[in-house]
């Protein structure tokens, strides 16, 4: 029997022609795409992340991943699946990544002496030595290691922001993060240890 024509399309069908609109580069299937789909993308990056900021960041670097061309093939599967498999994948990266940068402050933290009394003179000779040693191991890193590091640790974003506000492609900045930790764990080694 056919189908009538004024019926809806079946959401797989409707979502393989949008992005198939899409990579022809109608801006306007990008936008339908999102409303279909936003609720899900971000509900699911809520569930695991548990922060709303960080669920609205990965939304929208989904959408993008989506936007700029993506691994997507309409022929292979639901556009629906593919986007909870890369919203699953990216928000445990995510949480990975936050762990890590986690204990290595928790280390560094324990390194320090813990004080309830104010600094005594030696205590402050000391803390500016360290200070004087992670300004001087960032200042050996490749100024992309550096200010990826520098925003990430001291600017408080996150890696799709700095990918964002740099223009640097995702995977380039948590490259370059994960070199410059690699980089300054060695040449800081004496003092953790």
């Amino acid at each position: 029997m056919p189908r009538d024509p004024n019926e809806p399309h079946p959401p797989s069908v409707e979502d393989a022609r949008l992005y198939r609109a899409l990579r022809a580069g109608d801006r306007q299937a990008m936008v339908s795409l999102y409303r279909r789909h936003a609720k899900l993308v971000y509900g699911l990056a809520l569930a695991i992340l548990k922060n709303e900021q960080e669920a609205e960041d990965l939304s929208q670097e989904v959408f993008t991943t989506l936007w700029r061309g993506s691994s997507y093939d309409p022929e292979r599967g639901a556009l629906t699946s593919f986007l909870v498999v890369l919203t699953r994948s990216r928000a445990l990266d995510r949480l990975r990544g936050s762990g890590r940068k986690l204990r290595f402050f928790e280390r560094f933290a324990r390194m320090l002496p813990a004080q309830s009394t104010p600094f005594t003179p030696l205590d402050r000779a000391s803390a500016e030595e360290y200070a004087r040693e992670v300004r001087e191991a960032l200042a050996q890193l490749p100024s992309s290691d550096r200010e990826i590091l520098e925003l990430s640790f001291f600017g408080g974003l996150s890696y799709s922001q700095i990918s964002q506000k740099t223009g640097t492609p995702l995977g380039t900045v948590k490259r370059w993060a994960r070199r410059g930790m690699n980089q300054l764990k060695a040449g800081l080694a004496h003092l953790v240890e």
